[in-house]
């Protein structure tokens, strides 16, 4: 038997038949390749990811080839959406930066406070008066479709035509709000009774979610960066096995939370929070490498999701639920528009951010801890969600696309002009032949002198990340910012020429 702890809420599933087993490498295999081989076409036609993988279920499912098919009930759904879910929340965490979440600290409140929170409880109060539904499972609905996807929000994030603000203002959205909504989900289940009962049983939830989760999060954080540090210092390691490490770290913080009865998934949250604070390093690894296991997985468990659950969405389809999805999608924009009203976010900013709150992953598994609580009635929570989710795939999704072209449209292309500091000598230099050795693909600080002492124009991009170079009191003399995202667009504006030695530093 299996048994899979889900935020305090014990299953014991069915032993694991081999057909099962096989289909789920399959399909693991399947996503790992489509998403390889995609992933070019994808950024550059501005298709929402989650839908291609979408259909990849809905082709392997039960109405497509009939290869694999998933009910509320299956033990993979269970284990897939515990590991997706903590993947969530410590990635959310780990790529938080919190020296700028405190100088940002106003642009956070609005975004969470008036914004997140108010939509919730709108949603809830909309579900209850036009669902007919119980108060707390209004709430479950309300706080769960509050949550915006960091799947869907990939793809607005990474536009080079986005301002800082606007990014900085999404990224603190996305990075906050599952683990305000999830308290909420959490008190919600306990309300119904179904589990619990009685004031020590709410005490004991309250201690277990907010002391003794956050607590052993704490504590593995702790842990694992110290024993990275004395083993870096010592011994080495590489850095792509740090962000593996990283992985290490989040599941351990799960499994020691749930082992002394607490929330594990805001324990994965509270290890990441610690990493993000403590080893900046470690926050750049996880971001470059194990960023991508993680979002293996959460697209494998869309794939997992287009099978055949997602679209139960359909089968609640009436005039009910129609207003209430119109409701759900159009809520956001007055609310953050009022929320970010004198904020530091421009107009065309606040208009997309309003716009812009896709519901895809993280709704649905939030909506699931209902599910997997055995509440009663719940397969109709989750049918609402998924039919508000497919929506906002189609809707939200195909906001990227349509922005790119009015902003090619809208916004005539101006000749990239060289950046002011560098020099003016540097950018039409004849390349000199030069007899020293210099290394291809790194470069030492004694080869970077002698390079510039034989006469060779070098220009040197300091592109650390902004959370690296934020941490760090050194700067390399005359060095030109060159951010990592999108740095082929903003070498052609700073007009690099071409004929110069261009050595880059990122750590």
């Amino acid at each position: 038997m299996i048994f899979v702890p889900f935020c305090g809420f014990g299953y014991d599933g069915p032993q694991m038949g081999a057909e099962n087993l096989v289909g789920a490498l399959a399909l693991i295999g399947i996503v790992i390749i489509v998403s390889a081989l995609l992933s070019g076409l994808i950024d550059r036609s501005g298709l929402p990811q989650v839908a291609v993988f979408l259909c990849i279920g809905a082709a392997l499912g039960p109405a497509g080839l009939g290869v694999f098919d998933l009910r509320l009930d299956s033990t993979i759904l269970r284990v897939v959406a515990t590991l997706s879910l903590t993947l969530v929340l410590f990635t959310d965490a780990v790529t938080l930066n919190t020296s700028e979440v405190k100088r940002h600290t106003g642009l956070a409140f609005r975004m969470l406070g008036p914004g997140t929170m108010l939509c919730a409880a709108l949603t809830a109060l909309a579900a209850w008066w036009l669902l007919q539904m119980p108060p707390v499972y209004a709430a479950i609905l309300g706080a769960a479709l509050a949550s915006t996807d960091p799947v869907l929000l990939r793809g607005l994030l990474h536009r080079p035509d986005l301002s800082p603000q606007t990014r900085l203002a999404l990224r603190l959205e996305s990075g906050l709000n599952d683990v305000v909504l999830l308290p909420i989900v959490v008190v919600a289940i306990a309300l119904t009774g179904h589990h619990y009962q009685g004031l020590g049983s709410f005490t004991k939830i309250g201690f277990g979610l907010f002391i003794l989760g956050p607590g052993a999060g704490v504590a593995i954080g702790l842990i694992g960066v110290a024993a990275l540090d004395l083993i870096r210092k010592r011994i080495g390691i590489r850095r792509d096995y740090e962000s593996l490490y990283s992985l290490g770290v989040a599941l351990s913080a799960f499994a020691a939370a749930e082992a002394v009865h607490g929330s594990g998934f805001l324990a994965a949250f509270a290890a990441g929070l610690t990493i993000a604070a403590l080893d900046v390093e470690l926050c750049d690894c996880f971001i470059e490498y194990g960023g991508v296991t993680a979002e293996m997985l959460l697209l494998f468990t869309f794939v997992i999701f287009g099978t055949s659950l997602i679209w139960t969405g359909f089968s609640v389809l009436n005039p009910a639920t129609i207003i209430f999805a119109v409701f759900v999608v159009l809520i956001r924009v007055p609310i953050y528009l009022i929320s970010l009203l004198g904020s530091n976010v421009d107009r065309r900013g606040r208009l997309i951010i309003a716009w812009f709150g896709p519901r895809g992953l993280s709704s649905l598994l939030l909506v699931l801890l209902a599910v997997f609580a055995g509440l009663p009635g719940s397969d109709r929570l989750f049918a609402l969600c998924s039919l508000i989710v497919l929506i906002s795939v189609v809707i939200h999704g195909a906001s990227p696309m349509l922005l790119a072209r009015l902003s090619k449209k809208v916004e005539p292309e101006e000749p990239p002009t060289p950046p002011a500091d560098v020099p003016k000598e540097s950018r039409s230099l004849p390349v000199v032949e030069s007899s020293q050795p210099v290394g291809t693909q790194s470069i030492s600080l004694e080869e970077l002198d002698q390079l510039q002492k034989s006469g060779e124009t070098v220009i040197i991009l300091d592109s650390r990340t902004d959370r690296s170079r934020d941490t760090s009191d050194t700067q390399a003399e005359g060095s030109v910012r060159l951010p990592p995202e999108n740095v082929g667009i903003q070498a052609q504006k700073l007009n690099l020429p071409k004929e110069a030695w261009l050595v880059v530093f990122c750590a």
